[in-house]
């Protein structure tokens, strides 16, 4: 006679522990020394915001942007690129590109910026954070007094970066488009600027 087999127990399926939030959400702290957390994590209003992986649109652009914003950047400024900026306690959002002046970079091991320090934020928009990029980012930035901003989109059809210019307006604490860039990115403020941005094609 044989033996009935034993009834197994079936394999517990993995789970992901996910980091529960304070009662009053996560502060910029939280966020710079929360083991684990996935690069690129941004916050917004106390909760933690991850980035999907991006497009090779996105990494080149970046890529022409900080060397064309570098070429001409005065000594008092720096170009930074996907560092967290301090808005307040509870949005530490990160920026592709920022302009941040000289004196904030204190150290090769430090991992934010104030807003205070920060004159241009540029957002590359992504499939994944469009309305953030478009909507969200800006209105904060905004409201925490950076000058200038920069939104840059892919063009159909040749997969050319177009770069939409905003300019703070004091009294709204808004920003107003002053121009819409598709071949050649050229600005006198906050400095001179002038990049080619059909060059993304010899990246």
């Amino acid at each position: 006679m044989t033996a009935e087999p034993l009834p197994t127990t079936p394999e517990p399926l993995p789970t992901t522990l996910w980091p529960v939030p304070p009662q009053d959400g996560y502060t910029v702290d939280d966020l710079l020394t929360l083991p684990g957390l996935p690069p690129h994590t941004e916050l917004i209003d106390g909760s933690l915001v991850f980035v999907s992986p991006q497009r090779y649109f996105h990494s080149i652009v970046i890529d022409l942007l900080v060397a064309g914003l570098r070429r001409t950047a005065p000594p008092e400024l720096r170009v930074v690129r996907e560092m967290t900026v301090q808005l307040d306690e509870q949005n530490g959002p990160e920026p592709d590109i920022c302009l941040v002046r000289a004196e904030a970079v204190t150290s090769r091991q430090q991992t934010r910026f104030d807003v205070a320090d920060v004159s241009l934020a540029v957002e590359v928009v992504s499939p994944d954070s469009e309305s953030r990029d478009r909507d969200t980012k800006p209105h904060k930035y905004a409201r925490a007094g950076i000058q200038h901003f920069w939104l840059v989109e892919m063009a159909n059809p040749n997969d050319h970066p177009v770069v939409q210019v905003y300019e703070l307006a004091a009294v709204t604490r808004s920003y107003a488009l002053v121009g819409i860039h598709h071949e050649r990115l050229k600005l006198s403020v906050p400095y001179d600027i002038d990049i080619d941005l059909a060059d993304v094609d010899n990246l």
